[in-house]
This record gives C-alpha cells, structure tokens and sequence, in this order.
C-alpha cells in the first residue's frame, strides 16, 4: 500500500504549548484496502484543518506501518494554551470529521495532553 505524505512545519516559541496526541484503533474492516482507504480519509481531513482553525499550530498524522502494533494511526496536534486546544476540540471543522468520519470507524482512543 502507499500512502500519501503531507508535512508542514511552523516554528513557534515552545515554552507552555501544549502538544496533543491521540491513538486511534479501528473497528475491523472488510479488505485491507477498505482499511487503506479510511485512514488515507481520515489522514486528508485532519491534516486538512492546518490553515483553517487558527489555534491549530501543527498537525502530523502517521498511519501505523508496524502490524505487531495495536493502534491504526497516531494523531499529533500542537497548540498555544489548552484554552486553544479546546477551541479546536469544539470548532465544527474537526467536530464534523470526529463524528461523521472517525467515530463510526473507531474501536478505540487514547490520549495524552502535556506541556512543552
């Protein structure tokens, strides 16, 4: 399979950004390709926010290439404050993507928010 690779870098002060990362695992698809074709779904959209939700800093999302690994794909977001984060957490861009493309999908999630 191959996947498309999308990677932007900003440079910001880091001192107090909060970087916040998320693991996802899917629920079992029908062929590895319907399996492909959703997290080359999900990498679009997400990565699609940069630009448009002006708290997101930075965003990187790495699909899984290691089948001995649990998690599907790994989410990884960097903002100014956790008031920021949680701008973009309600902002209806990344809402409509977490509930109509991500949530149906999801078997799984795991989080960690910590500061630079």
């Amino acid at each position: 399979m191959k996947y498309s690779i999308f990677a932007t870098i900003f440079t910001y002060e880091i001192d107090n950004m909060i970087k916040h990362v998320v693991l996802f695992k899917l629920k079992d698809f029908e062929s590895a390709e319907a399996k492909a074709d959703k997290l080359n779904e999900i990498k679009t959209a997400l990565e699609g926010l940069l630009g448009k939700i002006s708290e997101l800093k930075t965003i990187i999302v790495g699909i899984n290439c290691n089948e001995n690994e649990s998690f599907d794909f790994a989410l990884e977001t960097t903002f100014e404050s956790m008031e920021a984060m949680d701008v973009y957490a309600k902002h209806p861009l990344h809402v409509a993507i977490v509930t109509d493309i991500i949530k149906p999908v999801a078997e799984s999630r795991a989080c960690v928010d910590y500061q630079l």
